[in-house]
């Protein structure tokens, strides 16, 4: 996966897919996660994050806004990564997804535990 992987339209994209498409900024590194992320799609993006960690990147933000849908999977894989970034000198930020989206943070309790950003 290139770190300047291009992807489709989100609104073209069938329910089950899913894709990243890196864009870097200023001081950080943002991956747009368009369509589903949940346990057949997570480990695209844990790839990507992986990517992106390993070539040094320190400032990453996930943003979930081009999500339709988030599972557990989803949760966890973010849950991991922020533990990670606190363990390894790096930081996760998290844009907002839609309303379908950030139910499962605050269904399971989660929303104060990873770092909410607002998009630019």
């Amino acid at each position: 996966m290139s770190l300047e992987s291009q992807s489709p339209d989100p609104t073209h994209l069938a329910p089950e897919s899913f894709a990243c498409e890196v864009q870097p900024e200023r001081e950080a590194t943002r991956v747009l996660a368009l369509g589903s992320l949940d346990v057949a799609t997570a480990p695209v993006l844990d790839a990507q994050l992986r990517e992106l960690h390993d070539a040094g990147f320190k400032r990453l933000i996930v943003d979930l806004s081009g999500l339709g849908f988030m599972d557990s999977t989803g949760l966890r894989l973010l849950l991991k990564w922020d533990a990670g970034g606190r363990g390894d000198g790096y930081s996760i930020e998290v844009v907002p997804g839609p309303p379908a989206v950030q139910r499962v943070f605050e269904l399971t309790g989660t929303s104060d535990m990873l770092s909410f950003t607002r998009s630019p």
